[in-house]
């Protein structure tokens, strides 16, 4: 697993075939602390049967005027409910998705991320761009059924976690490049959560945390690929 797609070290530097699965350190938000807000969180919609389709806004998010960030949560979680964390995302799904994403950046009530206590603790990704996280080029059964990222700020570390089949594993060093963005450099992978693997010296990338509350973050890596997570245990705490 890598801290994104943002983060990709070639699984090539560990050999064995479980390590191809190692899990991504989503590039997914530079959620370094968080602090929960009055709004309870929206529940996640079921699927439906069919894609989801509905007409949205492509005015740029600029536009959007309403400060209260809850209504577009909703929508951004209706339009991924469907798509197997982007599996199943067409490029028209990925530019809906993207486009919803960027009217809830534009109300981020979190200015400086790394600063805030909302970004400490376990976060399950629920959406994002990156293949070789999503690992679609394997058959489904040889897929990671879930993955999860988790932060703390105050020792500036980051672990990505794969679940089953294969349960890899891999932390890292964050340093701040400013108040939204880290740079990432991994250390060890996990090879099924229990043999540890010093991680390549290009294991680096960088991710901006561009929208943070206490119970969503979403974040974009260097390569371009975006990352949804939402919370699950803010009490995580990152191996030292």
């Amino acid at each position: 697993m890598a801290l994104s797609s943002l983060l990709s070290p070639s699984p090539t530097h560990v050999s064995s075939t479980s390590t191809q699965s190692i899990p991504k350190l989503y590039h997914y938000c530079h959620s370094i602390s968080f602090s929960f807000q009055n709004t309870p969180f929206t529940s996640f919609p079921s699927p439906q049967n069919q894609k989801w389709r509905t007409s949205v806004s492509f005015f740029p998010a600029f536009f959007n005027k309403t400060k209260d960030p809850t209504p577009i949560k909703q929508e951004l979680l209706e339009a991924i409910a469907p798509l197997d964390r982007g599996a199943e995302a067409t490029p028209e799904d990925q530019e809906i998705i993207d486009q919803i994403a960027r009217k809830l950046e534009a109300c981020n009530p979190t200015k400086e991320p790394l600063k805030s206590n909302f970004l400490n603790g376990k976060w399950e990704l629920i959406y994002t761009t990156s293949m070789s996280i999503l690992q679609t080029q394997r058959p489904k059964i040889l897929r990671s059924r879930v993955n999860y990222q988790a932060i703390n700020g105050d020792t500036l570390r980051a672990q990505n976690m794969e679940g089953w089949p294969f349960f890899n594993q891999v932390t890292a060093d964050l340093t701040p490049l400013n108040s939204r963005k880290v740079a990432v450099k991994f250390d060890y992978f996990k090879i099924g959560g229990i043999i540890p693997v010093k991680a390549p010296g290009r294991g680096r990338g960088e991710l901006e945390i561009t929208y943070l509350d206490e119970e969503l973050r979403v974040s974009r890596g260097d390569l371009g690929n975006l990352f949804i997570l939402k919370m699950v245990d803010p009490s995580y705490r990152v191996p030292t």
